[in-house]
This record gives C-alpha cells, structure tokens and sequence, in this order.
C-alpha cells in the first residue's frame, strides 16, 4: 500500500497544479496491457473523481486496486450506453467529477465512449481528455511506413464472409495507410485474405503490444500466412495490423487504364462471379495488371 500512495502522491505533485473543474467529464486513457504505462495524469484524476465510469468494472477495479484507489464504478458499455450516458449527464450536471475509461487504451477509439462524450456535450457539459495508451498509435510508431502521408483506422473488420472481402477490399484501395484490430480465431483468415488480394503489400503484424510476449514484424502480405504457421504462439493475444501504404509503383499501376478487352471481360466476371475471383480471372485471361483490374472492379461495384 506504501508503494500505491506513493504512485497517487508522485502524481498529485506532478499533475495537481493544473485545473480539474467540477461538472467535467475525464475521458482517461488506461494501458493496453502494460501496467505501468499509465500516466501520473490519469492517476491524479483517477484519485481526484466523486466516481469511475468503465466498459467493465472487473478490470476497472483490477486496475484501481493496482494504484491503491478505491471509488464508485459504473459500468457504461455497448449494452447501455444510452441510458447510462444519461445517468452519468445527471451526476455531471450536479457539480461531481466523473472519469470514464474502457478495458485498455484510449476511449472511444473501437470501444465504447463516443456515446457518452456525445450526450455530456449535448447537455453543454465539459469533457477533458486525458491521453496516453493507444495500440493503433504503438503499432504505426513502429511500422516504418515512410511513404505514408497519413493513416485511417478502419478498427474490426466485420465478421460476415461478405461484407469482409469487400470491407477489405476498400481498405485496400485507399492511398493512406490504414490500422486494422482482429481476434486471435479469425487472424489466420484475414492475413490469407490480405495475401490473396495484395501480396506485394507491407504489413506490419503488433501482436501482444507492451506485453511481455510482444512480438512486431513486417513483411509483404503474401509471407504472413507462412509467417503466422511458423509459431503456434503467434496465434496468441490480440493483433493490430498496419496496412502500408501503397508504394509508388502499385498505386501507378493502379491508376493505369484498362485495354478495352480487359474492361469487356471485368465487366462480364462481374456480372457473375465475386470481385476478387473476377478480377483474378480478368488478369489470367487477360493479363492485365491486378491492381488496375482491382481498383476498376471496385468503381464498377460502386
């Protein structure tokens, strides 16, 4: 417990000299697997609230016991995030301090909050954000990425076999580098899937971020899978995938115009066939680049 007051008390000195302003809403950023990556800001606030809204107070109150802290949680998550934002607007209005934070990492960023910060602006209320962890953010730090002029977070991709492909197609369709998350059970499907539709693309795999089995890896897409089978434990934990931009010479071949038989055979594989196995074909018979038959089957579709 000596340690834990010291935490609160190293942070009070540090962050206390700031204003903390009753009625606020402190949307906290909490570590996203490495305890010891919270801030002495989020402990000062942490200390400081009349309460502690979370996506899941078990592993809220894990966490509040690890800094030696005690307080009220609420539990306010995809479930009932409408009618505990109100609640919490109520509490807010009357003059408390309330903090929100999700499981790990910043709120509101594929996990519950924005409905929250929503309802406590609408009321005229404040929020403060207070930043820390983020995994998306770790993993484009060490992406290595250096044609990238910006990022997209596209977060989960949907479950359902269709709208996957095409949710995927049109992550890879776009100039920006792009942040996906998945679950261990459907990892080995998405990097097939990316290695099928751009295996010359570069992928940056951040499995397990900040935690003691940490693993960080690029390659182009079409070595993940090998990559993947190479290790059991690398089935393991959670995965933040970074998609790199599309280099210099794919993006041109993309934009490159179809000869009038390429486009005459896209468009009746279309007609029939799924995108992806369209355009395969298109390019076998064809053999017009994959990438400009991709990124014109995708106008079509649209």
């Amino acid at each position: 417990m000596s340690s834990a007051l010291t935490i609160v008390q190293a942070a009070a000195e540090a962050a206390g000299a700031q204003q903390y302003p009753p009625g606020t809403l402190y949307v906290v950023a909490t570590p996203i697997g490495n305890l010891a990556d919270i801030t002495l800001r989020a402990v000062h606030v942490l200390a400081l609230v009349d309460a502690v809204a979370c996506e899941d107070t078990r592993v809220s109150a894990g966490l509040l016991r690890h800094l030696g802290l005690h307080k009220p949680l609420v539990a306010l998550h995809e479930h009932n995030e409408f009618e505990g934002a109100a609640a919490i607007v109520d509490r807010l209005a009357r003059g408390e301090r309330i903090a929100y934070i999700s499981d790990a990492g910043t709120p509101a960023v594929s996990d519950p909050g924005a409905r929250l910060v929503a309802a406590v602006q609408a009321a005229g209320l404040r929020t403060m954000p207070l930043p820390g962890a983020s995994s998306a953010l770790a993993a484009l730090s060490v992406a290595g990425d250096a044609d990238s002029r910006g990022f997209a977070f596209a977060g989960f991709l949907p479950t359902k076999a269709g709208e996957r492909r095409s949710a995927l197609q049109a992550v890879l369709a776009q100039p920006l580098t792009q942040v996906l998350f998945e679950a261990p059970h459907r990892i080995e499907g998405l990097l097939r899937e990316l290695a099928e539709a751009a295996p010359e693309r570069r992928v940056t795999v951040g499995r397990e971020l900040t935690k003691q089995f940490e693993t960080v890896a690029t390659m182009p897409a079409a070595e993940l899978p090998a990559w993947l089978a190479a290790d059991a434990n690398r089935l393991r934990g959670e995965f933040v995938l970074v998609v790199h931009a599309p280099a210099a010479a794919e993006a041109a071949e993309g934009d490159e115009a179809l000869p009038p038989e390429a486009e005459r055979v896209l468009g009746l594989l279309l007609a029939e066939l799924p995108l992806k196995q369209a355009v395969a074909l298109a390019a076998s018979i064809t053999g017009a680049p994959r990438n400009a038959l991709y990124q014109r089957a995708l106008s079509l579709r649209a």
